[in-house]
């Protein structure tokens, strides 16, 4: 699992809203606990609003999720435009947190249907 990955998992695991200890998030990821504490820095650094602290535990103090929304595909193509752009940005964090968001969008994005032959005689009937 990629650093990426266990950041994105514990704040899945966290939005119950109870108190997780370190120890516990760490046994289920399966890392120390001392890589759970520096994730929880880094986490707050990107501003996810974790509370908590070592010895007592960890909590988001509000949901960090969009509600749904329909984009037409202008807005696609600007948000995918400004992505890239994001992506190849100098500070790699936030290079690494568009890959990430871009990701996230195109696994909620529907399958584009197959291009539409213009000639009826090349799609095999």
């Amino acid at each position: 699992m990629t650093r990426t990955e266990r950041l994105q998992k514990l704040i899945e695991m966290m939005r119950g809203g109870a108190m997780l200890r370190a120890a516990d998030l760490a046994g289920h990821l399966g890392v120390s606990e001392r890589t759970i504490w520096r994730d929880m820095s880094v986490l707050s650094e990107f501003g996810v609003p974790v509370v908590g602290q070592r010895g007592v535990g960890y909590m988001l103090r509000r949901a960090v999720a969009l509600p749904p929304l329909v984009l037409n595909p202008e807005e696609i193509a600007a948000l995918e435009h400004l992505l890239r752009l994001a992506q190849a940005h100098a500070d790699t964090r936030i290079a690494a947190g568009a890959q990430s968001l871009a990701a996230k969008i195109r696994a909620a994005l529907p399958e584009s249907p197959a291009p539409e032959s213009a000639d009826p005689a090349t799609d095999g009937s």
